[in-house]
């Protein structure tokens, strides 16, 4: 009996030393099927979905963080104490105003299928705009058409904010609300169309006139700082200038603000790859060696202009050096944007310094001398220096710019200069007049000497007497 409980004892501890080998052997797996196949591609299109939209949302509120805070700072800090908040109001409204404007019928004007010069009505109240991805898309494969629609929102709420630099201090705040509003109908939708839209004259994908702009250099900077110089002039001089002094009242804000919009900047331009790409690791790069090159530049011919480097000069010539690497961001080499970067610190200090003061004309905040200088050269620049192993828009191992052996490029880029100016001039002199007959567009003597803030506001930005 003994002997039998023996026996019984050793099977019983064989068979409990072997359940956990048996257990930990995997099974016999055969070839993958086409089920697998098809699961693991799916799983991979699913991360790359995500990653991407992860991008494009961030770079979203990037390029919002450059309108509110970003210019609200930068331009608040450049007018006189007594206009702040009437300053960093006109931001802060178009964060409102182009908001319900692009939700209506922005969107679908500057990307629905339309012409060669706006969009249609296919997506008014923006219908059709689908939050699930597409790879049919025209526009974007990997993301929701709506992420693409709210990153696109950005760009349209800063491009008529930029224009508020020009007339700073001088305008109405309903008129200034009214205006720009119109403004991001007549002016920057149908730009955005021509450029990007689908079947628009300029697009570099099928456009009658490719012109290459990855992320805004006509469609956003060339239109608001044209824009913004005809404003100026229609709406002539501040009172006292130039002989009364209108010095900055806080560059600390300006600096900050500064600051702000380089940061955020990364979102408007990297973003514009459309994707978690090394497209969009190109144009961050780019971004960051053109605005330093550009400081620098700016710093230099300061320097040599007034006999001293200031903190203005410095944040002016980075934000120069943004706009102008904007249009080449996504087609050049990071040698070729510390080059273009360099010629906009210099091209837009002298605009600012000997191009401004030899007409008189009284642009605020600089608005033209570094948005449409710089915007405008960038867009020439970018026919010079675009380069086929960068982005090949036209095609594997088809020459993209000049240097790439495809000259012709520059003729294309000149056109959409030039468009870009038409459009921005005759659009925006008809809607000042309009607006000027229906409500009148400038402040009372009274008003500008008591400042935007009481005048318009009946507040005051700061309080030094609590």
């Amino acid at each position: 009996m003994s002997r039998l409980c023996t026996y019984f004892l050793l099977l019983f501890a064989l068979i409990a030393f072997s359940l956990p080998v048996v257990a930990q052997t995997p099974p016999a797996t055969g070839p993958a099927t086409q089920a697998q196949i098809a699961a693991l591609q799916q799983a991979v299109q699913n991360a790359q979905s995500a990653g991407d939209n992860a991008w494009m949302l961030t770079s979203a509120a990037l390029v919002l963080l450059m309108t509110g805070p970003g210019l609200a700072l930068f331009y608040g800090g450049l007018v006189r104490r007594k206009n702040i908040l009437g300053t960093m109001m006109q931001s802060f409204a178009m964060m409102c105003l182009v908001t319900i404007i692009w939700a209506i019928c922005g969107y679908s004007l500057a990307f629905g299928h339309g012409n060669l010069f706006i969009g249609g009505f296919d997506h008014l109240f923006l219908r059709g705009v689908s939050n699930v991805v597409d790879p049919q898309n025209f526009y974007v494969q990997t993301i929701p058409e709506q992420t693409y629609m709210i990153y696109q929102l950005m760009f349209a709420i800063i491009t008529p904010a930029l224009i508020c630099g020009a007339f700073a201090e001088r305008m109405k705040f309903s008129a200034m609300a009214f205006f720009l509003s119109l403004w991001s109908i007549v002016v920057y939708s149908p730009m955005a169309h021509m450029v990007w839209g689908v079947g628009g004259l300029l697009n570099a994908n099928g456009g009658k006139i490719p012109s290459l702009d990855f992320a805004g250099g006509t469609v956003v900077h060339i239109t608001s700082g044209v824009s913004a110089l005809v404003t100026a002039l229609y709406l002539g001089k501040r009172l006292g200038y130039p002989t009364t002094k209108m010095a900055p009242h806080s560059l600390v804000l300006s600096f900050i603000g500064a600051c702000l919009l380089w940061v955020g900047w990364f979102g408007f331009n990297a973003g514009s790859a459309l994707g978690a790409t090394p497209l969009a690791t190109s144009a961050f790069i780019n971004t960051h060696f053109a605005t330093a090159t550009a400081a620098l530049g700016w710093t230099i011919f300061e320097w040599q202009h007034n006999g001293k480097p200031t903190a203005l000069g410095a944040i002016s010539g980075a934000v120069a050096g943004l706009v102008t690497i904007t249009p080449a961001s996504g087609f050049v080499q990071p040698m070729s944007a510390l080059v273009i970067g360099l010629a906009a610190g210099f091209f837009c200090s002298f605009m600012v310094f000997k191009v401004k003061s030899l007409f008189g004309y009284d642009d605020s905040l600089d608005a033209f001398g570094v948005h449409g200088a710089g915007g405008t050269l960038g867009a020439i620049l970018t026919g010079i220096f675009a380069a086929s192993v960068i982005n090949p828009i036209y095609g594997k191992g088809v020459a993209t710019g000049g240097i790439d052996g495809h000259w012709a490029q520059i003729i294309n880029q000149l056109a959409a200069v030039g468009i870009s100016w038409a459009v921005s001039i005759v659009g925006t002199l008809i809607l000042l007049f309009a607006v000027d007959k229906v409500m009148g567009l400038r402040l009372t003597p009274e008003q500008e000497a008591a400042g935007m803030d009481v005048s318009q506001h009946g507040e005051e930005g700061y309080d030094f007497n609590s």
